[in-house]
């Protein structure tokens, strides 16, 4: 079934559900990744339909665009839309974050080269730097859109005002942003600002690293990242959990899981128009696409967003 939307004010008709590749290939992120895995988790995403990649120079750095690349070649260019990012340069050692237009004319070059392609359909200035004028970084996008290269203009991190001054000329048609149930202050002004300019607001960390997800309970342990996350920390931790499973009556009654659930009331939020939740194997893809099997009343959404308020 074809639930194709627009994304935000661009030309990119995709599926909802994307898939966020930082798993495939993204090494520096990832201990122990096997790269014929993450390549098959991207052939069972196309094949399903799921037509929005997202990646990055920077995770690998460089492998991911590469593998995705690679599988790419196996279809046609045009049922895939594909989303990059740049904006880290590698100076010796230290790796400092660029958005001078002529970087990002580099940047862009680079990822062609990478993923194999005459153009990506979507790239993101993957953070910001503290001294471009944002508005000059996105007019190199623009010209570089023109020339056909880049079929549309995103940012990622940026502050509601980097936003503004960014999308000064009204070029900006996608802005990657954290935003889950437990962290929700895109919604002060973020959200209305994105949905005010037709601009497509994609959230990342969707499940807050997997606290979403259903499937932790008090005894679990964490011995990455989430060991220093104040979501996992005790009375927070079991207070989290207890949110979560007030979803699971809900999820139970539409015959889904709870992820489905967190994923489908983020399609219902203003200016979200898709998610791109990762995966490891190809089975957490045919299972993302649940999500476009459930429907929630307004009152699914109010009672949701009243658990998490």
């Amino acid at each position: 079934m074809d639930k194709s939307i627009r994304l935000g004010k661009s030309d990119l008709h995709i599926n909802p559900i994307g898939l966020g590749t930082n798993a495939v290939g993204g090494h520096n992120l990832y201990p122990n990744l096997d790269e014929e895995q993450g390549k098959d988790v991207v052939r069972t995403a196309i094949n399903q339909g799921m037509n929005f990649l997202d990646t990055a120079f920077i995770y690998g750095p460089e492998r991911s665009e590469e593998l995705v690349g690679q599988v790419m070649k196996e279809y046609k260019r045009e049922e895939i839309i594909l989303a990059t990012k740049g904006a880290h340069e590698f100076k010796g050692d230290d790796v400092v974050i660029n958005n001078r237009p002529e970087f990002l004319k580099q940047a862009v070059e680079g990822s062609l080269k990478r993923l194999d392609t005459d153009y990506i359909d979507l790239f993101y200035i993957h953070f910001p730097d503290e001294d471009t004028p944002k508005d000059e970084a996105v007019g190199m996008l623009k010209d570089l859109k023109d020339q056909g290269k880049i079929r549309s203009i995103g940012v990622s991190n940026f502050s509601v005002e980097q936003l503004k001054e960014a999308n000064k000329d009204g070029y900006v048609d996608v802005i990657q942003g954290e935003y889950n149930l437990f962290k929700r202050e895109a919604e002060k002004d973020m959200l209305p600002y994105t949905a005010d300019n037709q601009i497509s607001f994609v959230p990342y960390f969707p499940f807050a690293s997997g606290l979403l997800a259903g499937k932790y309970d008090e005894n679990t342990t964490f011995n990455d990242l989430r060991a220093k996350d104040p979501l996992f920390q005790g009375e927070a931790f079991k207070q989290n959990l207890a949110k979560v499973e007030q979803l699971r009556p809900i999820a139970e009654q539409k015959g889904v899981e709870i992820p489905h659930i967190v994923l489908a009331w983020y399609l219902n939020q203003p200016s979200i128009d898709a998610v791109i939740p990762g995966a490891k194997r190809a089975s957490q893809v045919i299972d993302n696409l649940k999500t476009l099997e459930v429907s929630l009343t307004d009152d699914d959404i109010s009672k949701i967003d009243h658990i998490f308020s």
